[in-house]
């Protein structure tokens, strides 16, 4: 006989994954699915296969996050204005008030886990984040989605129909899959290995030159965050290159990203992970997160490895 774990374990992955989506935060998404699967375990003798397993389970699941969304996670931009000085950065503010970075590798589609995209969906009712995640990302049908959250497939349509408007909105013209793709691998490459070279060798001009005018720096959980190249400048020269850093490229909202290890007098030590926005090829945004907690959940060494550069 199968055990309930070997029932789930196919679609554990894309059930965080959704999790993610729906809760922002990495941490969050472990915790809805591990409150999820304990519901449906416990409910399993109550599912009479009137669906799939697949669409029960993503029941189960959209409930389970829907009671756990009791805060919407913000990006820097949301939760106040550039600083425009350097020596104060802010106290980090703690708790569930930042959109999170993901590692998972597991995509159903890719744009739907950037970052951009996930923040746009904590704009939304928690019904309507469902609607369009279970319509638009997962492509179940408007009368599965009405069996999911108990309501009218009128309800589902209507709440569609508003959703993506307010996601329309908050999102870049082009997805950042679209941005890669037009760079290609060897352009991401070459973009990548720069900012890399540039960031380790403290190259202040080197770095200024892969960003846009207009670029964002952040880094949650500290409130301080960078609103143009002038004030990136500042920060760059009076902040972030007063101590020396190793950088080793990752994965992170299915895009490019970097584990950022900083030398404190103790060698380098796992302080961050950045993930690069593009658009036209250069950098518009540098989404920093410094939150140990978050830099946690990423499968890198904590210390930059013996050896490497």
């Amino acid at each position: 006989m199968i055990s309930f774990d070997e029932l789930v374990a196919a679609h554990r992955a894309e059930l965080y994954v959704h999790c993610y989506r729906m809760l922002g935060s990495a941490q969050d998404a472990e915790d809805a699915v591990q409150e999820a699967l304990l519901a449906a375990w416990r409910g399993l003798a109550g599912f009479q296969g009137r669906s799939s397993l697949r669409t029960w389970l993503y029941r189960v699941t959209t409930n389970a996050c829907l009671r756990l969304s009791t805060q919407r996670r913000l990006l820097s931009s949301d939760h106040g204005p550039p600083f425009t000085q350097t020596a104060e950065l802010g106290e980090p503010v703690t708790g569930p008030v930042w959109v999170e970075p993901c590692p998972e590798a597991v995509y159903l589609r890719r744009e739907s886990v950037e970052l951009a995209f996930v923040a746009a969906l904590q704009h939304l009712p928690g019904n309507q984040r469902a609607v369009l995640i279970l319509r638009d990302v997962l492509g179940f049908s408007a009368a599965e989605v009405a069996g999911m959250l108990d309501t009218s497939t009128a309800s589902v349509n209507s709440a569609m129909q508003r959703a993506k408007a307010t996601v329309r909105q908050r999102v870049p013209a082009r997805s950042q899959q679209d941005e890669l793709a037009a760079l290609g691998e060897d352009g991401v490459r070459e973009l990548v290995d720069a900012l890399v070279t540039a960031w380790e060798k403290a190259d202040v001009e080197g770095l200024l030159d892969l960003l846009t005018e207009d670029v964002r720096f952040t880094m949650p959980p500290l409130p301080a965050w960078f609103d143009g190249r002038d004030d990136v400048r500042k920060f760059l020269v009076d902040r972030l290159f007063a101590t020396p850093w190793r950088l080793l490229p990752v994965t992170a909202n299915a895009q490019p990203a970097l584990a950022c290890y900083q030398n404190a007098g103790a060698g380098f030590q796992l302080g961050g992970i950045a993930v690069p926005h593009l658009r036209g090829g250069r950098i518009c945004w540098l989404a920093t997160f410094v939150d140990p907690e978050v830099v946690a959940h990423f499968p890198v060494p904590r210390e930059f490895p013996a050896g490497d550069r």
